[in-house]
């Protein structure tokens, strides 16, 4: 029996009770009698594409658009032109890393072929969609992976859709995906709104264990759109996951050079390292897990991480050359050069706490050695959320004691996003 006869039959549960001003969550059934998790993709494919049914689309995707079977959302869209019309085709800052549409924005007149729709990477200058772009659109589709960490633009693009959805009164039918990390924990800093930027558009924690569903809600429901527009937002859910999954097996590609969910979580730490003239292994084969310049001296830092007792990880001395591995990333630190350093073996990954070790590293580093520096005007206060790292470090203060400064602002973060919460 197909699984879209017992959609039918299955009497639907709540996945959410509460009512939103301007967003609606469309029931789904529970799937519990089959294994995995149904992202908001398989439940539209299970729904015979029901929600997008005769309309001219609008589609933002990148590589992580893949149904419960590895297929990608514009394979199966293809599938079933039919239907709908796809008018274009929207990416986010790298692309699509995937093929066969990694290079899809080089397509001839950013033209796609599969669909004869306009294609539009969503950065720069172009980071918002025009009403041009928009024109003859009856729905905004999105189905994108976020990673569950406030660096990566993923959620400032998603902002910048919805804030262009609401201005040309186009609705907004968003897709779930899990949280890889697990939508529990939340760690970091909130962003204070002197430091917004791209890499921290709200003021949210570093991880902040919401899926892109939750999120989207949470913006649109408190008024975060850019002068508190508010959108027509449709979020179909997923069925069967769970708040404390993680999801160690990720395989696509989530971010630029995160390929794994080690990577992934290494990342939220490690990040910290872009805002300064320390190599965190970009241009190398592990990005984020090795740290190290020209001038360092390794055994003096691996002589202090070790007397911090750091869970689930050990230090080892390593020496690497960062190069440019792949067309994102053309120009790492110190590319060509030999860098000394440490590299991170992760034996616990569970109990490794990725932004803790970062901020040993960082003062350990910067006490040490004079020519350690913050770059790009303080980067690292826009990074952080604001300049208490610097200035902990700056002032010699114990660096373990600076997660102190943001565990209320946790709690509090924990309470408020109490109703936007779908899943338990």
């Amino acid at each position: 029996m197909k699984i879209n006869i017992f959609l039918i039959i299955l009497s639907c549960n709540l996945v959410f009770n509460q009512n939103y001003n301007n967003s609606k969550i469309i029931n789904v059934p529970n799937m519990d009698f089959l294994p995995g998790v149904f992202t908001g993709l398989d439940i539209l494919i299970e729904r015979n594409f029901d929600l997008i049914k005769n309309k001219k689309i609008a589609v933002f995707t990148n590589q992580t658009s893949v149904d419960r079977n590895g297929n990608h959302l514009l394979d199966i869209l293809s599938n079933y032109s039919d239907l709908f019309q796809i008018k274009v085709v929207f990416t986010p800052q790298h692309g699509v890393l995937l093929n066969p549409y990694q290079n899809i924005e080089s397509s001839e007149n950013n033209i796609d072929l599969i669909f004869n729709s306009k294609i539009k990477r969503l950065w720069n200058n172009e980071y918002i969609p025009t009403a041009n772009d928009l024109f003859d659109v009856d729905i905004i589709l999105i189905d994108i992976q976020d990673t569950g960490i406030r660096f990566h633009t993923i959620m400032t693009t998603l902002t910048k859709i919805m804030e262009s959805a609401s201005t040309n009164s186009i609705p907004v039918l968003l897709l779930d995906r899990p949280n890889p990390l697990n939508g529990v924990i939340i760690d970091g800093p909130i962003v204070r709104p002197k430091y917004q930027s791209f890499r921290g558009y709200h003021l949210v924690p570093i991880r902040h264990g919401l899926t892109i569903g939750e999120y989207a809600l949470m913006i649109n429901e408190t008024g975060w759109i850019r002068k508190s527009l508010k959108c027509d937002l449709t979020i179909l859910p997923m069925s069967n996951w769970k708040r404390s999954i993680v999801d160690y097996n990720f395989k696509l590609p989530y971010w630029k050079n995160i390929n794994s969910y080690k990577a992934l979580k290494l990342s939220y730490g490690m990040s910290l390292f872009e805002g300064t003239n320390l190599s965190f292994g970009e241009g190398t084969l592990k990005p984020f897990q090795v740290i190290g310049s020209p001038w360092l001296v390794p055994d003096q830092l691996i002589s202090g991480l070790r007397k911090k007792k750091l869970e689930g990880v050990n230090f080892i001395k390593t020496e690497f050359f960062p190069d440019s591995i792949s067309n994102l990333i053309s120009n790492p630190i110190y590319k060509g050069t030999k860098c000394y350093g440490v590299e991170l073996e992760i034996y616990d990954i569970d109990k490794f706490d990725p932004l803790k070790t970062a901020l040993s590293i960082l003062s350990i580093i910067a006490n040490l050695d004079r020519r350690f520096q913050w770059t790009g005007s303080n980067y690292i206060d826009f990074l952080f959320g604001h300049n208490y790292l610097r200035l902990f470090i700056a002032q010699k203060r114990e660096i373990n004691k600076l997660p102190a400064t943001w565990s209320k602002e946790v709690i509090k973060f924990n309470e408020f996003r109490e109703r936007f919460l779908i899943y338990n």
